[in-house]
C-alpha cells in the first residue's frame, strides 16, 4: 500500500493510504499543487464533487482548504473502505466543510439534476471512455460559474460546452481546468 499527503489547509501534511487496486493512480503532489494554485488556495464556501474519488486526494484536499461541501463518489468496495478509513483518520482535525462519501456509480449520481457544484473533479480510470459518457452530465451538475478539473491520458480541450482554460502535463497524465464558454 502506498501513501500520499495532503498538501494544504487544515489537514496539511496528513497522509492518506492508497488502496492497492489496479488502475488507481492518485494525482501527484505537483499536479495537485498546480490545480489548487489555479483554483485559489482557499475554497471557503465552495461545493466540490470528486466523481471518481479513489484515494480521496482531490476532494479531501478541497475540504482541507475550506470547501463548504465535498461529495466523494466511489464504487469499488476496497477503494471505498480505504477512503472511509482515510477520512476517519483526518476527522479528528476539524474543518469547516462537510464531507460526504457515497458508494455509487458516477453515471447514476450525475443524473440527479438538483445537485450543483462549484468545482467538479473528474479523474476517471484511463482508457475506459468515461469522458464521452459523462460530458453532458458533468456540465449539468456544474454551478453557472463552476469549473471542472479533468485528468486524463489525453488532452481534454472540451467537454460538451466546457472549454479548457488552463492545462498541463506530468509524464503520461494530462490535466486541465475547464469552464463554460462565455457568450
Amino acid at each position: 500500500m502506498s501513501r500520499i499527503r495532503i498538501i494544504g489547509g487544515a489537514w496539511r501534511r496528513r497522509m492518506l493510504e492508497v488502496a492497492d487496486v489496479p488502475g488507481l493512480r492518485p494525482s501527484g503532489d505537483a499536479v495537485r499543487e498546480t490545480l489548487f494554485n489555479w483554483l485559489g488556495q482557499d475554497l471557503t464556501g465552495q461545493s466540490c464533487l470528486d466523481v471518481f474519488a479513489g484515494s480521496g486526494a482531490l476532494g479531501l484536499e478541497a475540504a482541507s482548504r475550506g470547501a463548504a461541501r465535498v461529495t466523494l463518489l466511489e464504487s469499488h468496495p476496497k477503494v471505498l473502505a480505504q477512503l472511509e478509513r482515510n477520512y476517519a483518520a483526518l476527522h479528528n482535525v476539524p474543518v469547516a466543510g462537510v464531507v460526504e462519501i457515497v458508494r455509487t456509480d458516477a453515471l447514476k449520481w450525475l443524473t440527479v439534476p438538483a445537485r450543483r457544484y462549484d468545482v467538479v473533479f473528474l479523474d476517471p480510470p484511463f482508457n475506459a471512455g468515461w469522458f464521452e459518457r459523462l460530458a453532458g452530465l458533468v456540465e449539468a451538475a456544474l454551478a453557472p460559474q463552476g469549473l471542472v478539473y479533468a485528468e486524463a491520458e489525453f488532452p481534454v480541450q472540451n467537454l460538451g460546452n466546457l472549454r479548457s482554460i488552463k492545462q498541463g502535463r506530468s509524464g503520461h497524465v494530462y490535466y486541465q481546468l475547464l469552464s463554460r464558454e462565455l457568450p
